[in-house]
């Protein structure tokens, strides 16, 4: 029976490695991967090494590349050492498969894709399982035509179990008789995902492998890989296997689109904060306590594998929209109105923002909104009006908001506290509540029914612009 090979993988400096495929976009659930990866590594001390699988030519274009480095560039993941990209290292990939065919670990299978086909069909009718059937792990290459193409496949063992002691899982196993002797090399020479990522896992010195638990039947079938050339080269030992659970959706589904938005870039895009997501998604199935939040410093302190769950954790949007408005209200004040001027435009004047972020930070739960929310500070006269504040003014509003320029014209105090008492002083003369004024005078100085406190909005614009707005608006 194999064992894991925990121990002696344990005894090893740590090396881990995140190992996305170029997809058109860095998958939320591969982040989480990837953090997890990244924090154990950073944990205990070692190197975080980052591969990208891009042996699909056809989706691995560079734009594709760039997003993921992109994506992991935006949640802080800052990897040791230059990626490795798995497409140039094909000769290596190759050299192992014949290595294991010089030591009779492997052979040389002829079967043609017509037998291949006729194989499984018979088997499905046969209600067996479908695998390769072993048909020339004992023949002599000779029997072949001459010329014949062919593909390496390894000889897995015939009996026993294999047994992988996952930190995550727990004890796991299979009968090595469900294991077929799957292919290493294509008859066109190229190598199968299954021989190249263990090749590379095995040269990179990963000691632990994090992943999601999707590929935890592939680890069956990587070890024997692994176990083969133990004995052929030195430095193969088996990794720790860490399996994580999927995310799922609220629904209890594996995460897809229609559950919303898939992609890292997706989130940046709806005005997510990298250090909310980093947080949000350290949280999805691992747990410290009772503490829901993280810095990046407090997260690498308390990480380590045996915390993360067995079960798949839910993707709940409203709880990272509420992290998302907290995290904002605690963000730099300087930091946000430089993120915020960018998604305004060039008009926008960061220090005025600066200025402005105090109070337009405390009800914004995205980016977005918080840029929606200043915009009103840039807005050229004549104001464009929503609909709602169109509907606001009308001729008493008007009327009112003429009276409220004669007044505001005679202030000499700017201040939140003196506008206030001024237009308190009129709403009790004409026995309204200081709201029945406000709203007409919000609609008039930021074109919506939303904002920041109108008394604050009057101080941000100053004196000049906030009259100008609203004797433009009383005139009609």
């Amino acid at each position: 029976m194999a064992s894991s090979g925990e121990t002696a993988a344990g005894q090893r400096p740590v090396v881990t490695r995140f190992a996305p495929s170029p997809t058109g976009f860095l998958h939320i659930g591969n982040a989480r991967t990837g953090l997890f990866s990244w924090l154990y590594a950073r944990h205990h001390g070692g190197k975080a090494l980052l591969r990208i699988e891009d042996t699909d030519k056809a989706r691995s274009t560079q734009e594709a590349i760039d997003v993921i480095l992109e994506g992991l560039d935006w949640l802080g993941l800052e990897f040791d050492g230059e990626p490795v990209y798995q497409s140039e290292r094909a000769e290596r990939h190759a050299e192992v498969a014949h290595k294991l065919l010089e030591a009779g670990r492997a052979y040389k299978c002829f079967a043609t894709t017509d037998e291949l086909t006729a194989m499984r069909e018979a088997q499905k009718a046969a209600k067996q399982p479908m695998r390769y059937d072993g048909r020339w792990r004992d023949r002599d290459p000779s029997e072949a035509p001459e010329g014949a193409p062919y593909t390496i496949r390894i000889k897995t063992p015939e009996g026993g179990e294999t047994v992988i002691q996952d930190a995550v899982q727990g004890r796991v196993k299979v009968d090595n008789r469900e294991i077929d002797d799957f292919i290493l090399l294509r008859a066109d020479g190229t190598p199968t995902y299954m021989l190249a990522v263990v090749v590379d896992d095995m040269d990179m010195g990963c000691t632990h492998i994090i992943r999601g638990d999707d590929h935890l039947n592939n680890a069956f079938r990587q070890i024997q890989v692994i176990d083969a050339m133990a004995g052929i080269e030195d430095g193969w030992e088996r990794p720790v296997y860490a399996h994580v659970p999927l995310i799922h959706g609220n629904d209890g589904a594996k995460l897809s689109k229609r559950h919303g938005a898939l992609g890292v870039r997706d989130y940046r895009d709806m005005g997510i904060l990298p250090e909310t997501l980093f947080n949000y998604l350290l949280r999805l199935g691992w747990g410290h306590g009772d503490q829901e939040e993280f810095t990046r410093e407090e997260a690498i302190a308390a990480f380590d594998i045996d915390a993360v769950g067995k079960g798949p954790s839910r993707f709940d949007m409203k709880k990272l929209l509420n992290m998302n408005g907290h995290h904002i209200r605690e963000a730099d004040d300087a930091r946000l109105a430089r993120l915020t001027a960018d998604l305004i435009g060039p008009q926008a004047d960061v220090a005025l923002l600066t200025e402005a972020m105090p109070v337009l930070k405390t009800r914004a739960r995205d980016m977005n909104e918080l840029a929606e929310g200043a915009a009103f500070l840039f807005k050229q006269r004549p104001l464009a009006m929503d609909d709602k504040a169109a509907a606001l003014l009308d001729k008493e509003a008007r009327a009112r908001l003429s009276a409220i320029s004669t007044r505001l014209h005679g202030e000499t105090d700017w201040t939140i506290e003196a506008l206030e008492a001024n237009l308190k002083a009129y709403a009790d003369e004409l026995g309204l509540g200081l709201g029945k004024l406000a709203q007409p005078l919000r609609a008039a100085l930021t074109g919506t029914t939303t904002s920041p406190g109108i008394f604050d909005v009057l101080v941000l614009l100053g004196r000049e612009e906030s009259l100008a707005r609203i004797d433009a608006q009383a005139a009609g």
